[in-house]
């Protein structure tokens, strides 16, 4: 079984505007497709590519020169926050978002501003934190979805609004609050960092004249900080009840915002079949019995089923199929109230990205309670298997596998050794406490992968943050029942990271595996230089071998580095770019920098003269 680079990798953004000219959409696309060096040093969509391969074909940054790099440039946003930005660059030009959903234009080539939109809020609370993953550019616009759930499009030159559409409202619905735990819970210590809402924090995703974008927020449960200064999330608490509203995924029309589609992700019929076991055959521990007991009491649970949307979607240009993820349902880690399979929470889903019409899905847990959201965006590829070429999608889950699918059908061609450790994946909560692991921060968070298709070797982000799944109750007072709730929070042991270069040509074999110290979030960048990119909550910023996992060069930022790097090139000169703020939810240090490296100008080849 083997790899090969498709044509996925040259469908680079063909619908991008120019910055440097006024030319349509599709004049773009037809010289960037026919001029290949043009196209190889930007980077236009989140992904790189609408295949979500996040591959560098730039060298001349490799594993003979890397020791060299150094800071080319610095842009400090003013924000210090959770910074989860994935640049993009076009023609010169790094459009990139901060927290609170503001959008930036610089000079890629020193860092200079050229224009800078500040978001103004409808609400000052936000259901998830202040992060936002990047912009779409596209049809001479930049779009951005927002911590309070609008799509915003600016002009691509100069950042003034073009229009503003509301992709939810949250007011009025229902939320969790500390009121159900009891007294006697030191739970009731913890400050409230997060509960069920609606946001957005996606990077869009611009594509056949439309911009497609998801809500996160819904079923998102009751956050509370750590009392540990530095720790990662102190507690997520499920409570029964009726909190949020259904995800989805729609497309906007990019000229006038006005909505094309919505593909919701809990819809009446949500139980499904009542499954067992996993589909690849794990016991899910469930009362099957007492749920189909329960479905005719809560038959329209699923309007407020959850299933957030976490990452930008992936996207066959030849078939026009569109794959994404969903999140977990809700309530988060109580599911009295929400019998059947929760469909479609938890599965990787694939539309047809015209219609929004659902071709198939894949349900990763079915009936969901310990928060494995498929969060890590999808990567397009293609597989021989058995002598037979397959187009596939694969996916970094939250339980620790990377999943391989067959993109047609949705068919599991096959699943990876794990790249965590793994133990009582499904076990259900007991007052005591279970241990499980992954658990809600994962395996694979939703850091995005990064695939070398020619190599066949997908690299992963995963964490190890072992958690404590335990039941609770707020006891009877007077006429008022006793009301059941559930906790999760990091189990009192070490946590790490782990690097992976999972070899998809062996059916998902490890071929080398690097420990980090700390829990790996934010991405992964691999590049032509053999050379692998990603950073760590403590600051450093580091390039690996991509043939062994040795680590070749470290700088560190001085904030958590738990972002997404990428990479681009002017005038020959190669870049790398990651933002440099950390991440309040895994207590790693905040800022406000994007860090730009480079060779030094001696290291860096000549532009030959044009003839």
């Amino acid at each position: 079984m083997r790899l090969r680079l498709n044509s996925i990798v040259l469908g680079i953004a063909g619908c991008l505007a120019s910055v440097a000219t006024l030319a349509t959409a599709a004049e773009v696309d037809d010289a960037r497709l026919s001029a290949a060096p043009d196209s190889r040093s930007d980077w236009l969509t989140y992904g790189r590519d609408y295949g979500q391969q996040r591959f560098s074909p730039l060298d001349q940054i490799n594993a003979g020169t890397v020791k060299k790099l150094v800071p080319k440039w610095i842009y400090q946003t003013g924000t210090a926050a959770t910074f989860q930005t994935s640049p993009l660059v076009a023609d010169g030009v790094m459009y990139l978002t901060t927290p609170f959903s503001n959008v930036v234009a610089l000079d890629a080539r020193t860092g200079r501003e050229r224009w800078r939109y500040e978001h103004k809020r409808a609400s000052q609370k936000t259901c998830c934190g202040p992060a936002n993953r990047g912009a779409a550019i596209g049809y001479g616009k930049v779009f951005v979805a927002t911590v309070d759930a609008r799509l915003v499009a600016l002009d691509q030159r100069t950042g003034k609004p073009v229009w503003d559409v509301a992709l939810a409202n949250s007011s009025g619905e229902s939320t969790e609050d500390k009121n159900v735990l009891a007294a006697d819970d030191p739970l009731n210590a913890r400050n409230i960092t997060g509960s069920t809402g609606a946001g957005a924090v996606i990077a869009p995703l611009a594509y056949d004249g439309k911009v497609i974008v998801g809500i996160t927020g819904v079923g998102y449960g009751l956050h509370l900080d750590s009392p540990r200064a530095g720790a990662p999330l102190g507690a997520v608490v499920g409570v029964a009840g009726r909190y949020g509203q259904p995800g989805f995924l729609a497309a906007y029309d990019a000229a006038s915002g006005k909505q094309v589609w919505k593909f919701e992700t809990t819809q009446e019929g949500w139980e499904g079949s009542f499954r067992a076991e996993t589909t690849d055959g794990i016991p899910l521990n469930r009362d099957i019995a007492a749920e189909k007991a329960n479905l005719g009491k809560y038959a329209d649970a699923w309007r407020h089923g959850g299933g957030s949307i976490w990452h930008t979607p992936a996207v066959d240009t030849k078939t026009g199929m569109l794959y994404f993820g969903v999140g977990n349902p809700s309530p988060q880690a109580e599911d009295s109230t929400r019998p059947g399979d929760n469909l479609y929470t938890v599965a990787l889903v694939a539309l047809d990205a015209r219609t929004g019409k659902r071709i198939w899905h894949f349900q990763q847990v079915p009936h969901d309670r310990w928060g494995y959201d498929v969060a890590s965006p999808p990567t397009l590829f293609e597989v021989t298997v058995d002598g037979k070429t397959v187009p596939a999608v694969g996916q970094a889950s939250k339980l620790g596998w990377y999943y391989v699918h067959d993109r047609r059908s949705g068919e599991l061609l096959f699943k990876s050794d794990p790249f965590v450790p793994q133990a009582n994946l499904f076990a259900p909560p007991t007052p005591q406490g279970v241990r499980i692991t992954p658990g809600p921060a994962g395996g694979s968070n939703w850091s995005p992968a990064s695939l070398d298709a020619t190599s066949g070797v997908v690299y992963v982000a995963g964490m190890h943050i072992p958690m404590i799944y335990r039941s609770a109750e707020l006891p009877a007072q007077g006429d008022e029942p006793a009301v059941p709730y559930f906790t999760i929070e990091p189990a009192q042991e070490a946590n790490w990271g782990t690097l992976t270069a999972i070899d998809l040509s062996r059916k998902g074999r490890i071929a080398w595996q690097t420990r980090t110290d700390e829990p790996l979030v934010g991405g992964i960048l691999a590049t032509a230089g053999d050379l692998v990119f990603t950073g760590e909550g403590k600051g450093d910023f580091s390039a690996f071998d991509a043939g062994s996992g040795a680590r070749l060069w470290s700088f560190n930022c001085g904030a958590g580095v738990n972002a997404p790097p990428v990479s681009y090139e002017i005038d020959g000169e190669q870049y790398i770019a990651v933002a440099a703020g950390g991440s309040q939810i895994w207590g790693f240090r905040q800022g406000g920098a994007v860090v730009v490296f480079g060779l030094p100008s001696a290291d860096t080849p000549e532009k030959p003269d044009a003839d």
